[in-house]
């Protein structure tokens, strides 16, 4: 007898036919077992409904190869995942996954084997769009940022080295993480999971229990374990639609090099500023907006468009798309004095 179950052997008089079978040696399932069941089937749901649109993904970097001195003969080769966005042949992908390669192969999990064009790459959020020329491409459904709770189930599919279509489970473990992409941005927003990822999962899905994609698998810390993360969906929908329609995702920028500083005592109570800490600027860009504006090396920015600021990070929040073109106050400490300016933000150059 199994010891996950229990054996039914004392009948009372008069019992029905559901406990005379019991006496014949029927085996009642503990509720343990019924919820092992329930979780499985889950997990197997979840993965038959996305995998058709799990892809693994290679490329050659010559990039790669100037940066080691050319000591390694031909271009390097790495790989990682992906999934299928549009019916058209439009996959996402992680920046670092595509990012400066020469040659980018598709292999679908039937097996068949396409190039693919990158289609734009955005470093500041750790993704990107390629396309491949193939028919009969399955999207993956993707579901809502907004629904997602801490310890809810979720299932990686990915292809983690070279093993395609690999499927890990886990839960929800935090949200609204944030990373350092590796253009020096935060991604905000970003989904912390237990389900396990390894060298090759960047740029799969990770779905909740209903098959929707909710993340973009993207990055582990090493040493740790049970600690990865992915990129909130609603992020990805933004940005594969902007890479999409303009290659690109437009942000505005100011042309400043910058560093967080403290702020003495004396300095918030006698400005009456409300935060502990502002942005020094160590060096202005020439023919940049903060030149035009002019700001100075020195100055401790303190506000942006009426938002007091306490780190570069919290600026770079406020420099989107939006601030194109748009003539914005901008509040600095100089010396002992606060000034206002008006800056006008340009579109962020791409690399």
């Amino acid at each position: 007898m199994s010891p996950r179950a229990r054996r039914i052997t004392g009948v009372p008089a008069g019992a029905g036919p559901e406990l005379a079978r019991a006496r014949e040696g029927a085996e009642e399932p503990l509720p343990d077992l019924a919820l092992h069941d329930a979780y499985s089937k889950a997990v197997i749901q979840a993965a038959e409904r996305v995998s058709p649109s799990v892809v693994n993904i290679e490329v050659s970097n010559p990039a790669a190869a100037r940066r080691r001195g050319g000591r390694t003969p031909g271009a390097p080769r790495g790989s990682g995942s992906g999934f299928v966005l549009t019916p058209d042949g439009f996959l996402l992908t992680n920046s670092h996954v595509v990012h400066g390669a020469s040659l980018i192969e598709v292999t679908l999990g039937d097996g068949g084997r396409y190039g693919a064009e990158p289609v734009g790459d955005d470093p500041a959020t750790d993704l990107a769009v390629i396309r491949i020329e193939a028919p009969g491409l399955t999207p993956a459904p993707l579901g809502d940022s907004r629904s997602i709770r801490v310890g809810q189930l979720v299932v990686a599919i990915g292809n983690p080295f070279g093993f395609q279509t690999t499927v890990t489970a886990g839960v929800v473990s935090a949200l609204g993480r944030s990373l350092r992409s590796m253009t020096g941005r935060l991604i905000d927003d970003v989904i912390q999971t237990d389900a396990a990822l390894n060298p090759g999962n960047s740029g799969g899905p990770l779905v909740n229990s209903r098959g929707e994609v909710i993340g973009v698998n993207t990055a582990i810390i090493v040493p740790a374990q049970g600690i990865c993360f992915a990129i909130a969906v609603d992020t990805a929908k933004f940005v594969a639609a902007q890479l999409i329609q303009s290659g690109r995702v437009r942000r505005s920028y100011v042309g400043v090099a910058a560093m967080n500083v403290p702020l003495g005592r004396r300095t918030i109570r006698f400005h009456r500023l409300t935060q502990a800490a502002g942005i020094r600027i160590a060096s202005v860009e020439p023919r940049t907006p903060a030149e035009r504006a002019g700001l100075r090396a020195g100055d401790i920015v303190i506000a942006f468009a009426g938002s007091p600021l306490s780190d570069i990070d919290a600026l770079h929040r406020l420099l989107t798309e939006d601030r194109v073109g748009a003539p914005t106050p901008i509040t600095v400490l100089r010396g002992v004095e606060k000034i206002d300016l008006t800056i006008t933000p340009a579109e962020a150059p791409t690399d």
